[in-house]
């Protein structure tokens, strides 16, 4: 891609967000029951691309094993307040009276209890004994900390997750993570997450993760890029993490998965991001907006009780449906926030896809 020169000897490229492409019709339409949404990662299938976020306004157990019925993916966050307390949810009910700096105030006397190992495998066995895929999240900083109580656990699916994620850290720390040998010695699928570039991608790729979420804390609540400067245009780092996974598939024979991570509300901006590159999206927001969602209408992430360098805000997003609704209608009106799912199928069905994969081909416009 050609550069800019913003200065006298400085140049840049072009980033590109996926509110600002636009998926182009081609000769071909078909029927809307005749596409199929199915992916798989390593030895697991899912019905709908939608992964929901490791957020605790987002994903409680029990909209963990609510979203894998209804053929999605949920993800608890292992150190968020679901680790932290027995029962965290009266505490975060009590979040829809308060007005917002009484929720800030709220949310950091809950994340300042210490994460709780034995909480962590009581919520993990939590999810399998529904029939759920249990799928959890760390932080890097974290993991190797919780390693045996995570390999005890038998989670299906584990997500080392940060705001930017490199397999080479330079750290004073005697013994830093090595993020390649820890992938490599267990058996349980590991994702890996964020970045946003291909050469921080193809390193991650080859640590021998299974997938790369995509996305520097880019969503609503996220004050990341704001605040660290930090980021790209969105639609722009999948494509570059898509040409990544071309040359490590092309090297290894190894298919990677990409995950777009970040500001993905509607149907159509997942089919954006398909056609980008990637396989599926994890969303946030979205899914904060459900009624049964433990957020009680606000959405964060955790990095808003840092005590040092918060990067992140409370979001009022309020009560958008069921999660039932917002995922599969009927839409309560013409902005998108439900029938997710149904809009995404009309995508492709309009663009004449069958499958998630073949929507990667799509053809893509710049609309500025």
């Amino acid at each position: 891609m050609a550069e800019l020169d913003i200065g006298l000897g400085k140049s840049a490229r072009r980033a590109y967000e996926l509110g600002e492409l636009a998926l182009l019709p081609s000769r071909r339409t078909r029927e809307v029951d005749l596409v199929d949404l199915s992916w798989q990662i390593d030895a697991y299938s899912f019905e709908i691309p939608i992964i929901g976020s490791a957020m605790d306004s987002v994903t409680s157990p029990a909209t963990a094993i609510a979203l894998d019925k209804l053929g999605g993916l949920g993800v608890l966050d292992l150190e968020g307040v679901w680790t932290r307390h027995d029962d965290p949810g009266p505490a975060l009910a009590e979040l829809e009276g308060l007005g917002h700096d009484e929720v800030l105030v709220r949310l950091r006397e809950l994340y300042s209890a210490p994460v709780d190992h034995d909480l962590v495998s009581q919520r993990i066995s939590e999810l399998q004994a529904a029939g759920a895929y249990a799928a959890g999240s760390v932080s890097p900083r974290r993991v190797a900390e919780m390693a045996d109580t995570l390999l005890k656990a038998e989670l299906d699916l584990l997500l080392i997750q940060g705001s930017v994620i490199s397999a080479e850290h330079v750290s004073s720390s005697d013994d830093p993570l090595n993020l390649k040998s820890f992938v490599r010695e267990l058996e349980t699928p590991v994702i890996v997450g964020g970045c946003v570039s291909y050469q921080a991608a193809l390193h991650l790729m080859r640590t021998g993760a299974a997938g790369v979420l995509v996305g520097v804390d880019s969503g609503s609540s996220s004050t990341a890029g704001w605040v660290t400067g930090i980021g790209t245009g969105h639609a722009t780092a999948i494509a570059d993490v898509r040409a990544a996974r071309m040359r490590h598939l092309d090297e290894t024979g190894v298919y990677v998965h990409v995950i777009a991570n970040g500001g993905i509300n509607t149907g159509g901006d997942i089919a954006k991001a398909i056609a980008c590159g990637a396989d599926a999206v994890m969303m946030g927001s979205a899914l904060a907006a459900a009624d049964e969602a433990p957020g009680a209408g606000f959405h964060w992430g955790r990095s808003v009780a840092h005590p040092e360098l918060p990067q992140g805000v409370v979001v009022g997003v309020g009560r958008e449906g069921p999660l039932e609704q917002i995922l599969n209608g009927p839409a309560a009106d013409g902005e998108g926030a439900t029938n997710i799912v149904g809009a995404l199928r009309q995508s492709m069905a309009t663009l004449g896809f069958e499958r998630l994969k073949d929507l990667q081909k799509a053809e893509l416009m710049v609309l500025s």
